[in-house]
């Protein structure tokens, strides 16, 4: 559902909850995650007189975005505490507000006070012809973070803070991206994010820092100074994935921080490459500059045109569509493992080979990305529809477990 959908819709929040998330109480961050949806919050509860749809949000539970965008598109649903039957939150109609905030309430207060689970009986009165449902009811696949599981509904706990917040940063993370962004960065972005949030530093000043960093290594790599140009550049990608989580895990999302760093990922990479080029001809090596700026921009370009090729044609992340895609993302020449490559031939001491490495590499990759585009518009007339990622299919987990098991989350984000 889209902010325009949501402006006849309301969000009430029943209860409250003293656990502190990543620097967020439970209150705050249901304001800014209704905010991203562009859903108005009430002061007051509902009424009697309550008009138009209504969203009531219960405050000692954890949801992440997708969950509540999730019932957004649902009419007359209960999301139930699959262990207690307690509702967490309901999509109702204006004149049954009333009676499901006050349902909610007492079963907030019953639950604060005792802290035992409570019957699964549902006030007939207040719910009669409404549908229950738990979060596998919204369904698994997350098509923005390329993962397959069931939207977040977890009881707020003080005693579970710090694995709720392992939990909120886990799911933050792709299940599908590059082999060091999904094995090597989760653990001590997890770090930084947790300093950011400490020092209530913005996703968009890290992405700042960022760019400087891209401009700093596009210096140093024009200077022939490769080793320093690859540690700036690994800082960078670092605090490429540590301003992601930062902003999902605070809920600090905007759409000039999205267009901000994805355009920094977007432009840079084959300019570092062209400038390590030049480092290479500023150094006596004989490059023929023209036609390695055409090799790596057309490359480059090619793979990124791809991607967008398959999304128009056929719908969903090419990356997606079957478990090799999925596999192949993790060495797809994107500039992380390119930057794998310039390390490893400069800890060699043959800084050319590495240009040459992710020249060739770059152009290949997108080849086959092509060569799965072809592939993909040939399989869509087929079906005679958008082609699905593999992992929607019930029979996923069977047919493919290694790569349900890789791809459905990245484990590595999960852990302390």
């Amino acid at each position: 559902m889209n902010g325009k959908d949501n402006m006849q819709a309301i969000a009430f929040l029943v209860g409250d909850s003293g656990v502190v998330l990543w620097g967020l109480s439970s209150r705050e961050r249901l304001r800014r995650q209704c905010r991203g949806l562009e859903l108005p919050v009430s002061a007051a509860p509902p009424d009697a007189a309550a008009s138009g749809d209504c969203l009531l949000l219960r405050c000692d539970y954890l949801f992440e975005l997708r969950t509540i965008a999730s019932l957004l598109d649902r009419a007359d649903f209960l999301l139930c505490d699959p262990d207690t039957g307690d509702i967490a939150a309901a999509r109702v109609p204006g004149e049954r507000a009333a009676a499901l905030h006050a349902l909610m309430q007492q079963q907030f207060v019953a639950t604060a006070q005792t802290r035992h689970e409570q019957p699964d009986v549902i006030d007939d009165t207040a719910c009669d012809g409404l549908t229950r449902g738990a979060p596998g009811d919204l369904g698994d696949y997350d098509l923005t973070l390329r993962r397959s599981q069931p939207p977040m509904l977890e009881r707020l706990d003080a005693s579970r803070a710090g694995q709720l917040e392992d939990q909120l940063y886990g799911d933050a993370y792709k299940g599908i991206t590059d082999l060091v962004t999904k094995w090597l960065w989760p653990r001590p972005a997890k770090r930084l994010v947790r300093v950011c949030a400490a020092w209530n530093i913005s996703p968009n000043q890290v992405t700042s820092i960022s760019f400087l960093l891209v401009v700093a290594s596009a210096v140093l790599f024009y200077r022939g100074e490769f080793a320093l140009g690859l540690l700036s550049g690994w800082i960078m990608t670092l605090l490429d994935t540590v301003d992601g989580k930062l902003a999902r895990v605070r809920v600090q999302s905007s759409h000039f921080g999205h267009l901000f760093d994805h355009g920094i990922d977007l432009i840079h990479p084959p300019f570092w490459y062209l400038f390590w080029a030049l480092g290479l001809s500023g150094a006596g090596e004989t490059i023929d500059i023209g036609m390695t700026a055409t090799l790596i921009f057309s490359g480059y370009a090619a793979g990124r045109f791809a991607e967008l090729a398959f999304q128009k044609l056929c719908g969903g992340s090419l990356f997606a569509w079957r478990p090799f895609d999925s596999w192949f993302r993790l060495v797809t020449a994107r500039r992380n493992p390119c930057l794998v490559i310039l390390t490893v031939a400069v800890l060699l001491g043959a800084p050319e080979a590495g240009l040459w490495g992710v020249v060739v590499w770059t152009v290949f990759t997108s080849m086959i990305l092509w060569l799965r585009v072809t592939q993909a518009v040939s399989a869509r007339r087929q079906r005679g529809g958008n082609l699905p990622a593999w992992f929607e299919s019930p029979e996923a987990v069977r047919a493919h477990p290694r790569s349900h098991r890789l791809f459905s989350g990245t484990r590595g984000a999960y852990r302390a």
